[in-house]
């Protein structure tokens, strides 16, 4: 039996716009790439189901998703400069919604070990009463209320690697210490938050553990990321299941992005968040697709998320022409540094030093 599930269905390509870079292409070379690295043949599907609105409406206000169904009944149309709505985009964002739930349940009931939701419109950015950056519902943050409701979860950690910060998601949590939400992202970039001061408010002050880096940063600079401040933070929290915003765009391709990780890096990034959810809670994960705009960098980068989860070692990796480097720069230690002593008032970062 497999331990990895995956989620895909034909509708996700239906949320379409001319000359968009989030795309149905993106979906599509994706289960190609699966196809062709075999890696299909060792993970299963998993149906999905539309979200119901009760379950929608953990983070979105009714009036607000009736908003967004009416505007596509009515042919679709942009509801900001980037974010576009199509006939079929409210069906596909519900089913959208609803295949990441469904990912949870496997997961929950031990079907898979983990999963990885192919989904799409995204919704890292998602405000409760607005859509923005793409997203039209917030997935994740919908998984996560779902999460504690259904099951009871009480500590959830949310790890989001797109080049993007989660502004949608960390206001969701922002007040609460039920969901420790970790974003490591580009600097200076849309949508313009994610400060390392910004660290939760309330009884979520300490919860939030923002990483933004300056541009050209690469596998070297994120695996230290989450060997320094993620690894010793989470074994402090003790997740009980760990959501993770897959968003690709941090690929060194990405036109949008301006970072370099290659497809090992992601694979790499995957294998510690494995080894904070095996010490933790039982391997539970599931993972979620948001951003990534160059195809084939996308799609590597994923079936190498894949190779990861599903504890297989396929060569899925490009010749990058990229040169990994073996060390960080003193400037980027500084910003760690920095970052550590911003949050050493709610973790200890020296306690894992080597365990990771």
């Amino acid at each position: 039996m497999s331990q990895t599930g995956y989620v895909f269905d034909p509708l996700y390509l239906d949320h379409y716009s001319v000359f968009h870079p989030e795309c149905p292409e993106r979906l599509e070379i994706i289960m190609s790439k699966l196809r062709v690295t075999k890696i299909l043949d060792y993970i299963q599907s998993i149906p999905p189901r539309p979200a119901t609105i009760e379950e929608v409406a953990l983070v979105h206000p009714p009036d607000h998703i009736e908003s967004i169904r009416q505007i596509c009944l009515n042919g679709g149309g942009y509801l900001d400069p980037d974010t576009y709505t199509s006939m079929r985009s409210y069906d596909a964002a519900i089913l959208a919604a609803g295949g990441l739930l469904c990912a949870v349940d496997k997961v929950m009931e031990g079907r898979f070990r983990n999963a990885f939701a192919l989904v799409r419109p995204p919704g890292h950015h998602a405000m409760p009463e607005r859509a923005m950056g793409f997203c039209l519902f917030n997935n994740i943050a919908i998984a996560a209320r779902y999460l504690e409701k259904v099951y009871g979860i009480e500590r959830i950690l949310i790890v989001d690697w797109d080049v993007h910060h989660g502004n949608g998601t960390e206001f969701t949590f922002y007040n609460t210490a039920k969901v420790l939400y970790f974003s490591v992202h580009q600097s200076w970039i849309f949508p313009g938050t994610g400060w390392i001061n910004d660290v939760g408010k309330g009884e979520g002050e300490g919860f939030t553990i923002n990483v933004p880096l300056e541009a050209r940063m690469g596998d070297v600079e994120y695996e230290t990321v989450f060997q320094e401040i993620l690894y010793p933070a989470a074994m402090q929290y003790k997740p009980q299941f760990i959501l993770i915003s897959a968003g690709q765009d941090s690929h060194h391709s990405d036109p949008i992005g301006a970072m370099r990780l290659t497809s090992l890096g992601f694979e790499n990034l995957t294998k510690i968040v494995m080894n904070i959810a095996d010490k933790c809670c039982d391997g539970r994960i599931t993972a979620t697709l948001e951003g990534g705009y160059n195809l084939e960098g996308q799609a590597l980068s994923a079936a190498a998320i894949f190779n990861a989860l599903s504890g297989l070692n396929f060569n899925v990796h490009e010749d990058t022409g990229v040169k990994r480097t073996t060390t960080v720069s003193p400037m980027f230690m500084n910003d760690i540094n920095e970052l550590k002593k911003i949050h050493e008032k709610y973790w200890d970062f020296d306690m894992c030093k080597g365990m990771c």
